[in-house]
């Protein structure tokens, strides 16, 4: 699949979601600010939209017709990037196989088994190292170090002061910048996803890796930006070493990120950092109760 097929479907997702909340789309620019694509690609988006019946187009009107369903969005593994579909099935395989600290990888093996090439699995795992979970071995060989209470610690106080530092940033931000429309979408996306969590309740880390990246982002900072890498690939998986009350994590998740996303359009730093810090305790606790034999 080309590059420009993924992101044209990646955003055409995202667009169906903003439909289950609201009654019309907005201008053509602000929604390329929205989804983060260019102008071409939002007016393919809405042709199909409109094929689909989902919304009427005419001219500067786009208003909704009929609210989307599940066959309306296309699927992960369309939408997905090779690098996402080797971390999916890294993280999956890891999960599923229940792999011990001290496990050896080996690189032609686990390629196979995922499906890919040695080289771009190779990628992934070097990159991947910089964070201690694996370590490089001789022979095209890897050893899992294992995910620890000790790393989760670690993880999640990195994460605690990047996030602040971000939040702080983001309500410095001028009115005009593209990151408050992208805000209202994803504030949009929420509500909307708050309506429908019965059904897609398992699909809140896709939702909640995009609202923390767009945070990260403004720090304007790469290392803090490169390092939300680790963070989003751990809490995206979390949930699958304990499925228990998902939905109900998740619930509350959604309710946080509203009242975290009030407190950034507030630009109060008092209000944000309770809010912040109420959001990322929880989801502290959350991680830590997912490892296997932790009480946190």
């Amino acid at each position: 699949m080309s590059k420009t097929s993924t992101v044209f479907k990646q955003a055409y997702n995202r667009c169906l979601s903003l439909l289950a909340a609201r009654d019309c789309l907005p201008s053509e620019p602000e929604l390329g600010l929205a989804l983060g694509v260019s102008r071409t690609t939002v007016r393919a988006i809405l042709t199909h939209l409109a094929e689909a019946g989902v919304i009427a187009w005419d001219k500067r009107s786009k208003v909704r017709l009929r609210a989307p369903v599940d066959a309306d969005f296309y699927p992960a593994e369309e939408t997905d990037s090779p690098a996402e579909i080797i971390e999916r099935s890294f993280m999956r395989l890891l999960l599923a196989q229940g792999v011990e600290p001290g496990t050896q990888i080996t690189e032609v093996e686990l390629a196979r088994e995922i499906g890919v090439g040695t080289s771009s699995l190779r990628e992934f795992l070097i990159r991947f190292s910089r964070f201690g979970l694996i370590e490089k071995r001789p022979n095209s060989r890897w050893m899992f170090k294992g995910f620890t209470r000790e790393f989760a610690l670690e993880l999640t106080e990195i994460r605690e002061m990047f996030e602040l530092r971000s939040a702080f940033a983001f309500i410095e931000l001028a009115e005009a910048n593209p990151a408050w429309t992208a805000l209202d979408a994803m504030e949009a996306e929420h509500h909307g996803f708050a309506d429908a969590i019965a059904r897609h309740y398992v699909d809140f880390s896709e939702l909640d890796e995009r609202f923390h990246r767009l945070i990260h982002n403004a720090s304007r900072n790469r290392f803090i930006v490169d390092f939300y890498d680790v963070i989003a690939m751990i809490f995206h998986y979390h949930y699958q070493w304990n499925k228990a009350g998902g939905r109900e994590r998740n619930a509350v998740a959604v309710t946080e990120h509203l009242a975290y996303i009030d407190a950034l359009k507030s630009r109060d730093r008092v209000r944000l950092q309770a809010a912040c810090r109420a959001h990322l305790d929880s989801a502290r606790t959350t991680l830590l109760r997912s490892l296997p034999g932790v009480v946190a």
